[in-house]
């Protein structure tokens, strides 16, 4: 399966989620590649967008290769080959400390002058535009579980095999289009896929907020 871009898979991933359509979803989207696909599913499934704000933490050998994650409140995923992969622990508590600055300031300027939405008691649908190693979304999971939601989804176009087996225990249905044997890297999986910055992603929210607005 080869998705043509983000937009296109979250096509496809708001049939898969047809049944939480009337429900009113709060669809969470994990900075800043799956804005625009949790843009395009709040509009499909009638619900809210908002973000979930983690972060992976970077191996110090290979900074796009994953050995855990952290989420707002600091809480911490620490992946089993964290170690074998060459973070030691002053390494690690100082990636922590990194990725909980970036947080901090991607709070504010994603969502000024207001709190995160609450998921509380609500249909909440984490997406992401891919899982690699689960990391990330096992810390949004976590970060909005904590919140208690009435149903808890992880929704993703494609993901490697051990990551949803990773994810499973976190989520109430997780809902995945494509696994695939041969999983290397989410981009394998999509024609087109480009960066999406800061800008593009306040713009986003933004008009997001004004859809629900109107709605409302």
């Amino acid at each position: 399966m080869l998705f043509v871009d983000r937009i296109d898979a979250a096509e496809r991933l708001a049939q898969a989620l047809q049944g939480y359509r009337g429900r009113h979803p709060l669809v969470l989207a994990v900075p800043r590649g799956a804005l625009p696909m949790g843009k395009l599913l709040a509009e499909r499934l009638d619900g809210e967008l908002d973000v979930v704000l983690v972060r992976k933490l970077r191996s110090p050998f290979s900074p796009e290769f994953a050995i855990g994650s952290i989420d707002e409140t600091g809480w911490v995923y620490l992946a089993p080959h964290a170690h074998s992969a060459g973070a030691t622990d002053d390494y690690i508590e100082s990636e922590k400390r990194q990725q909980l600055d970036v947080l901090r300031e991607r709070r504010v300027r994603y969502t000024p002058g207001r709190s995160a939405i609450d998921p509380a008691g609500r249909v909440a649908i984490v997406v992401d535009d891919g899982l690699a190693t689960g990391a990330t979304m096992v810390a949004a999971l976590h970060a909005v579980r904590a919140k208690r939601p009435a149903t808890l989804v992880c929704a993703v176009p494609v993901a490697s095999q051990d990551s949803l087996e990773l994810v499973r225990p976190y989520a109430d249905q997780v809902v995945c289009l494509h696994a695939p044997a041969d999983f290397y890297a989410v981009g394998q999986f999509y024609r087109t896929f480009g960066q999406v910055d800061d800008e593009e992603a306040i713009a986003l929210l933004k008009a997001a907020a004004a859809h629900s607005s109107k709605a409302a």
